[in-house]
């Protein structure tokens, strides 16, 4: 423990929005209904877990920072953003994956950042960057917490400390350039913040993970995020121009222009390097005019391979939906009858798809048509506005259905990846196939949902959702089932992650991704520009 300024010397920090143990607001929870429960238990056998302790009731493992450590520290940021006291170091001890949310319900002592730092410069985060180069202590970057793959896990490696730096303080809109389509935003802020100050010019981003609310735009870019509107607005790093990145060894500023023939892009090294090679403290991204006008319709198909044909069509064809996913029966079915208020007839079989339009009146009207036209050549049935309306207005809720079914007792994760358009299938069957057998070794019946997340000319992003009973050590089980769906993705030609990332959880399977040689590229960058190798250790590099 500090011995040089104890921690209850030490200011409390702004806490972070969402719970601690669970995700989210804790306003917006949803609990199961009685007819939810009961189906989930027919065809599940669930057994209902003891209530998570309350926060004061939690051990974290004891700090091990010096008072020498802490003091340095203290004089680089301030007093007001430094702490060591519990309750700040525990929202930052992980994200928000099912094993973390079942560590942070068990009585087990928790693992968590020995401090946490929020500089409020680049000179102030230069400075602690140095100092824990020098002193050997981990760094490990947090921005809005929402990591579902341990990428936020407090990993110490060979240092004797790991602090959490905290990214909140750069939650600026830095510059708007309204002639050229640009904004510079810091790495702080927040989706909705994002959307809020561009909003006052006239413009927006575009950008809704289901994470939107919470995570950061430096969280979107080291992750290479991926939007619900991504068939119209492109996936974040596609939306990226430009990044300031803070090393250990010095700053990056990169992009020039719209686009440059200047060697390889070196922007591409820290989109996705998960605060391993760098911290990203703003970045330059390209905006539009908010849209004039928006159109919703959902689609029924026969079954998902037909589906998946409408979808290909609508992609190849370019006929430009802003928004366009296909749930398989499985999801169909489950999301019927767990939300009676999607607007949709009770009736609907087979396979429900969502489509949102965006732009000028003219715009839309010629869209929709377009795409409209390609859907129902390829056997779609209308649905009207209004279930596609109910999924707008409920996209960003899913996850706090996670926490009432980890308290009945179920086991619900998610996992995603992507292929081209000819591997679809033998993926979707492969990925399935092994979470069913994985989790029916553990005495577990499982539910095992997907859904199109994301589509491109060449292929698209399957998004699986699974549910089983707990059964024993819980997280076991999953990491049990985990490990045979990746083995599956890797097998049937399928990316380790799409847009979840890699941290802890897909780690083991990045040699694979990209071969020796690319995990020696990655290792050799990372000499450069953090040599001592503090920055989230663990994390991205086998």
């Amino acid at each position: 423990m500090p011995t040089d300024l104890p921690p209850s010397d030490t200011a409390a920090l702004p806490t972070p929005p969402m719970a601690w143990n669970a995700w989210g607001d804790p306003q917006l929870a949803k609990p199961l209904s009685d007819d939810i429960k009961a189906l989930l238990d027919s065809l599940l056998e669930l057994d209902p877990q003891q209530p998570a302790p309350a926060r004061e009731q939690v051990r974290l493992r004891p700090s091990t920072l010096s008072g020498v450590h802490l003091k340095a520290l203290t004089e680089i940021v301030g007093d007001a953003h430094v702490s060591v006291r519990d309750a700040d170091r525990l929202p930052r001890a992980g994200g928000k994956s099912t094993p973390d949310l079942l560590r942070r319900r068990s009585g087990a002592p928790q693992d968590a950042p020995d401090a946490v730092v929020l500089p409020g410069t680049e000179d102030e985060l230069q400075a602690v960057l140095a100092l824990c180069a020098q002193q050997r202590i981990a760094v490990v970057p947090f921005g809005g917490g929402t990591s579902v793959v341990g990428g936020l896990d407090p990993v110490r490696g060979q240092f004797g400390a790991v602090v959490s730096l905290d990214l909140r303080r750069f939650d600026a809109l830095l510059f708007l350039d309204e002639v050229s389509g640009e904004a510079v935003l810091g790495a702080g802020v927040t989706g909705p913040r994002a959307e809020e100050l561009l909003g006052a010019h006239g413009f927006e981003l575009g950008h809704f993970p289901q994470s939107f609310r919470f995570a950061t735009i430096g969280g979107f870019a080291a992750t290479r995020s991926s939007g619900q509107d991504s068939a119209g607005h492109g996936r974040f790093d596609e939306m990226v121009r430009g990044l300031r990145v803070v090393t250990p060894t010095g700053i990056l500023d990169l992009g020039r222009g719209p686009a440059s023939a200047a060697g390889p892009d070196l922007r591409q090294l820290f989109l996705g390097s998960e605060g391993t090679l760098g911290v990203i403290t703003a970045v330059r991204v390209r905006v539009h005019a908010a849209p004039a006008a928006r159109r919703h319709e959902a689609w029924s198909f026969p079954d998902f391979a037909t589906g998946t044909a409408a979808l290909r069509a609508v992609e190849q064809q370019g006929t430009g939906p802003t928004v366009i996913r296909l749930s398989d029966e499985t999801e169909t079915g489950i999301n019927l009858a767990m939300t009676a208020k999607i607007g949709a007839p009770q009736t609907v079989t087979g396979c429900l798809a969502v489509t949102v339009f965006e732009g000028t009146e003219e715009q839309v009207e010629a869209r929709h048509e377009a795409t409209r036209r390609t859907l129902l050549a390829h056997g779609a049935t209308s649905l009207g506005e209004a279930p596609a309306q109910a999924w707008e207005h409920g996209r960003f809720d899913a996850p706090y259905l996670r926490d009432s079914l980890l308290t009945q007792g179920a086991l619900c994760e998610t996992l995603e990846t992507a292929a081209n358009w000819s591997d679809l299938p033998q993926l979707r069957t492969a990925v399935t196939g092994a979470l069913q057998e994985a989790l029916q070794a553990t005495g577990s019946t499982s539910l095992v949902m997907c859904h199109i997340s994301h589509v491109y000319p060449t292929g698209a992003s399957l998004y699986f959702t699974v549910v089983a009973a707990q059964r024993g050590d819980a997280i076991a089980q999953w990491q049990q089932a985990k490990t045979a769906a990746g083995d599956a993705i890797m097998a049937a030609g399928g990316t380790i992650t799409h847009h979840h990332a890699v941290g802890t959880d897909h780690r083991a399977w990045m040699e694979q991704e990209i071969g020796e040689l690319g995990v020696a590229v990655l290792r050799a960058v990372k000499g450069v520009v953090d040599p001592v190798g503090i920055l989230n250790p663990g994390k991205l590099i086998p």
